[in-house]
């Protein structure tokens, strides 16, 4: 009889195969129980000569299940619900907006300390604009995320009002920083140039 041919046999003698499956812990007490009783009689000198095939049957069929709990185990942690690396991008949508400047607030020239502190900081593309939606797939996250997309809100027809200084346009690649959900204005997000990408490299060191 070969394993397949076991565990089948098992399976369809198995009063209690309709019941969910016991904990690890509790599988291995129930192990433990099983070896330390003696269905026949044993004794040191006779060792496991005469231990019944009961005996050896039930503690097969426990091994089974711890093994079967080990396999969950790994499976859950490999699986769908793994919890996913910084280096993973999460499937969904980081969602900004571009909000217009309160007051007269005044424009800083963009600064790597000043940049620092913002929470979402990435190098995208635009693959889509829908009205005042504007989509973007990061190619590298400085801060934040990672997601697959970002989402951003942003006026379609007059950006320079709003403080971004210009308008995203479809297949362009951009440099995009936000707080609290803001996309961060004044030249701190603009399109891409090796000038602005050098203080996003400046502002967040690998």
């Amino acid at each position: 009889m070969n394993d397949e041919q076991l565990q089948a046999r098992l399976h369809a003698s198995d009063p209690a195969a309709s019941l969910p499956p016991a904990a690890p812990h509790e599988v291995a007490r129930l192990l433990e129980d099983v070896m330390a009783t003696e269905l026949t009689t044993e004794s040191r000198e006779t060792g496991t000569r005469n231990r019944g095939p009961l005996t050896w049957l039930v503690a097969a069929a426990a091994v089974l299940v711890i093994a079967g709990a080990g396999i969950f185990g790994v499976r859950a942690l490999t699986g769908d619900d793994a919890t996913p690396t910084a280096d993973d991008p999460v499937v969904g949508a980081t969602q900004l907006e571009v909000s217009a400047p309160a007051g007269n607030a005044k424009c800083m020239v963009p600064n790597a300390e000043t940049l620092a502190s913002v929470d979402i900081a990435f190098d995208g593309t635009v693959t889509a604009i829908d009205g005042d939606r504007v989509t973007l797939m990061p190619s590298k996250w400085y801060a934040g995320g990672p997601t697959d997309t970002v989402e951003v809100t942003a006026p379609s027809d007059q950006p320079t009002d709003a403080g971004l200084g210009f308008q995203f346009s479809a297949g362009e690649r951009y440099l995009v920083s936000a707080r609290d959900g803001q996309v961060s204005v004044c030249g701190f997000s603009a399109p891409y140039s090796d000038d602005l990408a050098a203080i996003y490299a400046e502002a967040f060191p690998t």
